[in-house]
């Protein structure tokens, strides 16, 4: 059973998600937050293994939630799954820093947020590239030349095409190597930038300029 935790400033909001989530026989919602600063203790209380997200609350933001939740040793087990709404927040970046495991948007299908939830509790992390290339489409990459010295020609290769949404096996085809040299590949660039997950490398490679988010 996937236990969500729903945090939102609005009780129309959060009541819908709760209908739709409860619908599903593996997944139920533990508890309801107001703001930040209720998610954070809520996250601390239940322990759930999702939680979704709202940025735009008041108090602490939903960032800064992330970032608490994120942060405590003690949550190692809690994934938080952004949602915003796209014409209104522009935080993709400021939310895989802050250490989310996923993105959506707020309008996205009923289906495609379920299947999200249990992407995130699987410990997998989502994040679209087509969603990343929109938000990112107006601003210039910060590069720094060194931050990607360090890795190989075929790391900084796997390490793009896992920016452009490939999974593994799509790596591995797409560069004509075994599952296990893409695995490894991508096991030393996580180690060699510090990135705490897929979803950060893909932010890294966003950042750092070394795949331009096109229209």
């Amino acid at each position: 059973m996937i236990r969500v935790l729903i945090a939102d400033d609005q009780a129309l909001v959060r009541g819908g998600f709760r209908v739709l989530i409860e619908t599903e026989p593996d997944m139920t919602v533990v508890a309801e937050a107001r703001d930040g600063d209720e998610a954070v203790a809520l996250a601390r209380g239940e322990r759930p293994d999702v939680v979704l997200m709202d940025i735009q609350m008041p108090g602490t933001s939903g960032l800064a939630a992330t970032r608490l939740i994120t942060g405590d040793p003690e949550l190692a087990g809690v994934r938080v799954l952004i949602l915003t709404t796209f014409d209104q927040d522009d935080y993709l970046m400021d939310g895989l820093d802050a250490g989310a495991s996923g993105f959506l948007l707020k309008n996205t299908e009923p289906a495609q947020l379920l299947h999200g939830i249990r992407l995130v509790a699987g410990g997998e992390e989502l994040l679209s590239p087509g969603l990343a290339r929109r938000l990112l489409g107006g601003r210039r990459p910060h590069v720094d030349p060194g931050v990607f010295a360090q890795l190989t020609d075929r790391e900084r290769e796997v390490v793009a095409l896992a920016a452009q949404g490939l999974g593994n096996d799509e790596i591995s085809a797409a560069l004509h190597i075994s599952l296990a040299t893409t695995k490894t590949h991508v096991s030393r660039a996580l180690t060699k930038l510090d990135a705490r997950d897929r979803a950060h490398l893909v932010a890294l490679a966003y950042q750092q300029g070394l795949i331009t988010p096109g229209p």
